[in-house]
């Protein structure tokens, strides 16, 4: 079940910065154990080329381009180089996001357009320029990462990343009834709590760097008392890329240990 074999899978975000698997280099992988064809892409291409590299030791088929989400010109041109390459585009995976702590009082303009440039219209952009792609191919599937802060506070004060998560929800569901008679599904997964690297940032960004305290406290917030992992997250994407769910579009998967159906 859930083979992608023969697939050619575009995948925004897929590197990781820092120690231990990020959700977007762990989907990558993931979707290349099942067959895929990987054409990646990230900001970062040194992160980049570290999931192609384990994807090709793996035996698998992967390759990576440095791109800014942010920039139609930019994400334009790696679907050309992408199509280009492969002929088409079965699968793609937005998996781009950052938060940035503040409310409407706080958050400068700057920083506010910032969030929604870096955690929608990152989205928007791969949607915008593989949709026309896809439709003449007769079919494909988009899924996009979103945040289960897009449904309710969680704690931190990211006005911002959660205004933004929550317009992904919807984007997706919107577009999902649009293309759905042309063969094309989206659909979101939605992390809670995920233990991957970029948890040390959110530490100095919201814990003043007491990184152990505040992993602690992610843990506790959970009804598991464990954050999951990028491999939470991939297998939830890949399950949502595959034939097997066909018959899901205009869906929010969330995968967060049950902290949504606790009370705030």
């Amino acid at each position: 079940m859930f083979r992608l074999d023969g697939k050619i899978a575009l995948i925004v975000g897929c590197g990781a910065s820092g120690e231990g698997w990020g959700n977007g280099q762990a989907i990558a992988i993931a979707m290349a154990r099942q067959g895929a064809v990987i054409f990646g892409l990230d900001r970062d291409l040194a992160a980049a080329e570290r999931t192609r590299d384990q994807i090709l030791a793996e035996g698998g088929q992967a390759q990576v381009r440095q791109a800014d989400a942010t920039s139609a010109a930019e994400i334009e041109a790696a679907v050309q180089a992408c199509v280009a390459a492969h002929g088409r585009i079965d699968i793609l995976v937005n998996n781009v996001g950052q938060s940035e702590p503040g409310d409407p009082v706080t958050l400068s303009e700057d920083t506010w357009q910032g969030q929604i440039d870096l955690n929608l219209n990152t989205a928007f952009l791969g949607c915008k320029y593989v949709l026309p792609v896809m439709e003449g191919q007769g079919g494909g599937a988009i899924v996009n990462v979103s945040s289960i802060a897009g449904m309710r506070y969680i704690g931190k004060p990211q006005v911002g990343y959660a205004a933004a998560k929550a317009a992904l929800m919807q984007m997706t569901k919107t577009t999902a009834v649009i293309y759905a008679e042309r063969g094309i599904r989206l659909n979101c997964v939605v992390p809670g709590l995920i233990f991957t690297p970029l948890v040390r940032r959110l530490a100095d960004k919201y814990a003043d760097g007491a990184f152990d305290a505040f992993v602690e406290k992610r843990h506790n917030q959970v009804p598991m008392k464990r954050m999951g992992d990028a491999w939470d997250v991939a297998h939830a994407a890949l399950y949502l890329a595959s034939d097997e769910a066909g018959y899901v579009t205009a869906q929010c998967l969330v995968v967060d240990g049950g902290i949504t159906e606790m009370t705030p």
